[in-house]
């Protein structure tokens, strides 16, 4: 047996030998990172953070077609459609929204037929209620998303509203597949171009959204009882019209416009969380101080069984400008670097509680198409679901100033799965600096046994952007082809390509081509794991994240 001064001796001498091999990285410019996970130490379970779907247009899934490949309903559990019964004329779900002769001439065809085809693509409406019909409201206001801002000036006849809807769905659908779907109550409801009393103050504005919340939930446990699933969508990030956490006092501690009793009936909050642009964070909370800041509230007046989401997000514009905008159609770029972003938001989300981060698509054209790098994201960190955190150190011995690494690391016993994802990110789209990676992972359980390991590199080799930025230089394609931003990577829509003669180019010459670019093939091998721990290094490029599977090798039949 070695005695303990042997132990410290040997383990002096190898962490020299780890500095001094780890020295000819530091001078070069690479980074150096050693990744230590231990699969007996478990944690929290993790959920299936890409789980929601936004979906602005009420005509997305009229008749949908499932998609045979890129589907992103392997992962997508619920989409949302958002302001779906009322608003605008398109939206308000009346024969003539315009006829205020009689309030009950109801047309929810349009909205049968969406939540159908929805539950055709293998997923749950969430349903954004909350949206007031023009002919509730006299005077009713157009505010800066085109929607009417005020609410109804009868809060009881706006009840019967949405009373029938709900019972129409059942009617349709059935009391039970009804009680499965999720329901929320307006978009962003402390932002005064979504909503606000006829005043414009602040007291009355929220005072106003607390009497619509009780009257919108009311209507829904009114048919379907108390297993309905409810919540609200906050801002949160930023500051709103007035304090959301007015609201979570009142549906906590306050008295029910609706009925007079004590509280409303609620299951989740759910937050925006926009960054400004590439390179450039949002000036308001980061995500994990979103979170805290509502579970506090929530926290503090009682409601402590509330799940946290996050309803739209991501970026807000681009580095350069359409002809028209510089917004991000997707709110996603489509440089690589979008893959360790969204790589390190989804993580910080997982740790601190969050239950979802609702995505606006993944795809060239949002939901269909060929995949961006967010969708080999989503694609691949679904899986992690249902599986428990295990304990991760992540330790830099030198990094380039700015730059994050870190590793989500989960093991999940009924399927004796071991899963990686580790990323190198800097808030920068050019950022191309690699890290040496050490990996040891602990796992007992396989030791001595033939073990799989799938890696899965989402970088350059997966993305077609890299070579529409360079096709775009040689066929002349200018940033004014298109009307937002050309940052965006869903060239299959009008907003993100815009110009006709280089929508023939993109059609002819480059989109069978991108679909091939896009393409992420995993990389399998098979080893007997001779002790309990595993180690590989890897060079990690700059902005690129690797998903690790390692499970037990299939015997051959």
């Amino acid at each position: 047996m070695m005695s303990l001064i042997t132990i410290k001796l040997t383990s002096f001498f190898l962490s020299i030998v780890l500095f001094l091999s780890s020295i000819p990285m530091l001078l070069n410019g690479t980074s150096v990172v050693d990744i230590t996970v231990d699969t007996t130490k478990q944690g929290s379970e993790v959920p299936n953070i890409v789980s929601n779907l936004n979906q602005w247009s009420l005509s997305s899934f009229l008749s949908p077609t499932k998609p045979k490949d890129n589907n992103i309903y392997d992962f997508v559990q619920y989409v949302q459609l958002m302001q779906c019964t009322g608003g605008t004329a398109e939206r308000d779900l009346f024969v003539d929204p315009y006829d205020t002769t009689t309030l009950t001439d109801y047309d929810f065809s349009k909205l049968i037929r969406s939540c159908r085809g929805v539950l055709s693509m293998g997923a749950k409406p969430l349903l954004k209620l909350g949206g007031v019909p023009l002919k509730f409201t006299s005077d009713y206001k157009m505010g800066g998303f085109d929607m009417n801002v005020y609410p109804p000036d009868d809060y009881q006849q706006y009840y019967i509203y949405i009373r029938a809807v709900i019972q129409a769905l059942v009617d349709e659908f059935g009391l039970e597949e009804v009680r499965s779907w999720r329901f929320g109550c307006m978009t962003e409801c402390e932002n005064g171009d979504w909503f606000m009393a006829k005043s414009g103050d602040p007291k009355e504005s929220c005072e106003a959204f607390c009497k619509l919340y009780d009257y919108t939930v009311q209507a829904v446990l009114d048919v379907l009882g108390d297993k309905a699933f409810i919540g609200a969508h906050t801002m949160a990030v930023t500051e709103g019209l007035w304090d959301e956490r007015d609201f979570i006092r009142h549906v906590a501690q306050g008295t029910n416009y609706a009925n007079g009793k004590k509280g409303t009936h609620i299951d989740y909050i759910s937050a925006s969380f926009y960054d400004s642009k590439p390179g450039k964070y949002t000036g308001g909370y980061t995500l994990p101080k979103t979170i805290k800041h509502l579970r506090k509230a929530a926290e503090k007046y009682g409601l402590t069984n509330l799940i946290y989401g996050v309803d739209e997000g991501r970026i807000l514009a681009g580095n350069t400008r359409g002809s028209n905008d510089d917004a991000l159609w997707s709110r996603t770029v489509g440089y690589t670097w979008q893959g360790a972003y969204d790589a390190r938001l989804f993580k910080q989300g997982i740790d601190n509680g969050l239950d979802y981060f609702s995505s606006w698509g993944w795809l060239s054209d949002a939901i269909s198409g060929y995949p961006t790098v967010s969708y080999h994201i989503a694609n691949n960190l679904y899986k992690f679901a249902g599986s428990k955190k295990v304990e991760t150190v992540v330790a830099a011995a030198k990094a380039e100033h700015g730059a994050e690494f870190d590793c989500l690391s989960v093991y999940n016993e009924q399927t004796q799965t071991v899963r990686l994802m580790i990323y190198n990110y800097k808030n920068d789209v050019n950022y191309q600096t690699p890290a040496e990676v050490s990996l040891s992972v602990k796992m007992p359980q396989f030791a001595g046994k033939q073990i799989q390991i799938v890696r899965s590199s989402v970088n350059d080799d997966c993305n077609f952007f890299d070579e529409w930025m360079k096709d775009r230089k040689t066929y002349n394609i200018t940033d004014k082809t298109a009307s937002w931003s050309p940052d965006d990577p869903c060239l299959d829509t009008t907003v993100t390509l815009e110009d006709f003669t280089a929508r023939q180019i993109y059609q002819r010459d480059l989109r069978a081509k991108y679909a091939e670019c896009a393409k992420l093939t995993p990389v399998t091998s098979t080893q007997t794991l001779s002790s309990d721990t595993w180690q590989t290094s890897i060079t990690l490029g700059g902005s690129e994240v690797v998903f690790y599977e390692i499970s037990l090798a299939k015997q051959p039949v």
